[in-house]
């Protein structure tokens, strides 16, 4: 039979409501709650936490929904977050959106049956709707990566406008100008760095022909056959910018199967490391962002809105998107121009 709170009242001889403060996160003395967690490992005491949910209100479940579990770049950040969330006690319930936006809104109402304490979401498409739902439940949400304005909620993200405008400068620093671009003009994160990248541009007055620009969705895919179509052109661009991991992947998959060789024939620079840094040849430059920075104060952040929500009996209005800095790490890819 397993035990129960009244076997561990009878081994340690306290009272039955010091115990139940215990379970339900309260503060103890160090003797008291030795005590207890003694005769817990010995009893081989599990908690039911739907019971103590219907006392506390709590779940003691966070809800994490991404736009694509496949994602490298994902995948680094739910490590982190999972590790952050069980330090605090809490376990994560993960929703992969596919990148459609429907799927996204289903995953949302999922998650509200399933009572979660809050959600992290790093979002598919730009509508500011779609916490709607969880907000209305009482549910305090944060963002990730994407900012959706008029969402009405925090956001934690890295500064990808202004590094992706430092990451072209450098470009023209070592003395290029016809510069491309592989990005995406449909990504909430491409579009941003897409700016950035443009607005140099423009600043330094340098053209940019249209078949110098290869837009689509952030994509390995994309990222080869845009290198294909540059690497094809009567006069070719001299730098590419990159726009996230798996455009990297594949534009070095097509230079790689080109006779070019990187820098000598072609500079490149990219956003996101991931990994890819220590496999090329040579080392590429790339932005590189603070992930688990940037996973560790939205969980944080959310972990403090759940506390205040519970305190307060509302969500706690948002204070606006946080955003941490990326940098660039220099590697061989850019060859300096005379």
């Amino acid at each position: 039979m397993a035990a129960t709170i009244k076997d561990i009242k009878e081994v340690t001889g306290l009272s039955l409501a010091t115990i139940s403060k215990y379970l339900n996160g309260g503060n103890l003395l160090p003797e008291n709650r030795a005590k207890i967690e003694k005769a817990i490992e010995e009893l081989h005491y599990e908690v039911n936490e739907m019971a103590r949910g219907l006392v506390t209100s709590k779940s003691r479940l966070i809800g994490v929904v991404v736009f694509d579990i496949a994602n490298v770049f994902t995948c680094t950040l739910l490590k982190y977050l999972g590790a952050r969330f069980r330090e605090a006690g809490y376990a994560a319930m993960i929703c992969d959106s596919q990148n459609d936006v429907q799927v996204e809104a289903d995953n949302i109402r999922f998650l509200i049956g399933k009572k979660v304490d809050g959600m992290i979401v790093i979002p598919v498409g730009a509508s500011s709707a779609f916490p709607e739902p969880a907000r209305r439940a009482g549910i305090p949400v944060v963002l990730m990566d994407r900012s959706i304005d008029g969402a009405g909620v925090d956001c934690v993200k890295v500064n990808n406008k202004e590094t992706s405008y430092k990451a072209v400068e450098m470009l023209y620093d070592y003395g290029h100008r016809r510069i491309a671009i592989i990005g995406s003009d449909q990504e909430l994160t491409g579009m941003e760095r897409l700016e950035g990248c443009l607005q140099f541009l423009k600043e330094k007055n340098i053209d940019t022909p249209s078949e110098y620009l290869k837009l689509g969705r952030h994509s390995i895919e994309h990222g080869y056959n845009g290198m294909q179509e540059l690497l094809g052109l009567e006069e070719p661009p001299t730098a590419v910018f990159m726009g996230n991991f798996e455009i990297i992947l594949g534009a070095v998959m097509a230079v790689n199967e080109s006779p070019l060789q990187c820098p000598a024939d072609i500079s490149l620079i990219g956003f996101d490391d991931l990994i890819i840094s220590n496999l090329s040849n040579p080392r590429l430059t790339l932005v590189v962002q603070p992930l688990q920075a940037l996973a560790d104060s939205a969980a944080d952040l959310l972990l403090k809105k759940i506390d205040q929500t519970s305190d307060e009996k509302k969500v706690p209005e948002p204070q606006g998107d946080l955003i941490l800095p990326a940098r660039i790490v220099e590697g061989n890819s850019i060859a300096r121009l005379e």
